[in-house]
């Protein structure tokens, strides 16, 4: 029997939100009710994609929105004059059987967009993905190799995550991790020590901006210590992905930090093994492994004290279990790295900056 979560997981939805700006896109329609995704469009907007929604209520459940569609629209291209447009599809457009495409033919709009024949009932968020990626692969905005790889590495974060991740029970009790002050000053006695240490950034694309000063604040206390440095910020994956990475490592060079590069921002859970591979010709004495920690296998850590940094508070319990020595969550790190431009300091960082 397949398990069924009864802890909530990501939605198809917002998983195509999030390609769509990825890809560029300036100007979503969730064709839906108005409260559809509402908070994760609205978080959306301060990251340069805006995301409007044809407000489907009651009547347009019984005699449907296409008109509705059709206005917004053209509303969109008069008032906001995107480069491209997405509309986005809900349970509420795929239940009463709207044609979107046919909508936005009607429209008579000279933007380019495409339409995302998506819903909240697949079971994997990673479908909204692949759906949005077929459709721009279409409308020739990314080539049919890049769909192929992105569905590579997808398959590889889910495996992952089934396997060590949020995912890997029914449900996980979400915690705080251990007290970052603590876990600091093992970690700074470790590198004060002289020891072997290597510290590794395995991130999950924007995150990116906050985990790389969890890198950079150790680099900053210790500035001499014998500690290297790994990075997943190879030049690969979607427009906004490969300009996240560029800049992220610029600004690491800038402050003294230039990384091994080892993967993609978008390939955290298949760089695991990668990881693995740069652990055994390192040998170091203790890691500071910061993103996605459960993308590396815990047979590769065994012997190593390991100080763990996620963003998901249900991954500490698994990371625990894994033998990580301290686990610590960076709490509402998504928000604070959607928008911008520059390395946001970390708690973690600030924690280890201020007791050095």
């Amino acid at each position: 029997m397949v398990m069924r979560y009864v802890q909530p997981r990501p939605s198809s939805i917002v998983a195509a939100l999030y390609t769509l700006r990825d890809l560029g896109v300036d100007l979503a329609i969730l064709h839906g009710p108005s409260g559809c995704s509402f908070k994760h469009a609205r978080l959306l907007e301060e990251d340069g994609i805006r995301v409007l929604t044809t407000s489907l209520g009651d009547e347009e459940f019984i005699f449907g929105g296409q008109r509705v569609l059709e206005n917004v629209l053209q509303y969109s291209e008069e008032m906001f004059a995107p480069k491209k447009i997405a509309v986005v599809g809900t349970c509420v457009s795929m239940i009463i059987g709207e044609d979107m495409e046919s909508a936005i033919e009607a429209s008579g709009i000279s933007t380019p967009t495409i339409a995302v024949n998506i819903h909240a009932g697949f079971r994997e968020n990673i479908d909204g993905v692949i759906t949005t990626l077929t459709s721009a692969v279409a409308a020739g905005w990314i080539d049919p190799e890049e769909l192929e790889r992105q569905r590579r590495v997808l398959a590889a974060a889910n495996a992952i995550e089934r396997e060590r991740g949020a995912a890997c029970k029914t449900y996980i009790t979400p915690l705080r991790g251990d007290l970052k002050h603590l876990a600091a000053a093992e970690l700074l006695a470790l590198a004060r020590s002289g020891k072997r240490g290597l510290a590794i950034m395995n991130a999950k694309k924007e995150t990116a901006y906050m985990f790389a000063d969890e890198l950079l604040a150790l680099h900053d206390v210790i500035p001499n210590g014998n500690i290297r440095y790994l990075a997943n910020l190879e030049d690969r994956g979607l427009p906004k992905v490969r300009g996240d990475a560029t800049m992220i490592l610029a600004q690491m060079r800038e402050r003294g930090v230039d990384p091994i590069l080892c993967g993609a921002l978008d390939e955290y859970g298949e760089n695991g093994k990668a990881i693995a591979v740069k652990i055994a010709e390192m040998n170091p004495d203790f890691i500071l492994l910061v993103g996605v920690p459960h993308a590396v296998s815990p047979d590769v850590l065994a012997d190593v004290t390991v100080f763990s940094v996620t963003n998901g508070p249900r991954q500490v319990i698994p990371l625990k279990e894994q033998r990580h020595t301290r686990v610590m969550v960076e709490i509402d790190l998504h928000p604070k790295t959607l928008g911008v431009h520059n390395i946001v300091e970390s708690e973690f960082g600030s924690v280890l900056r201020s007791i050095a």
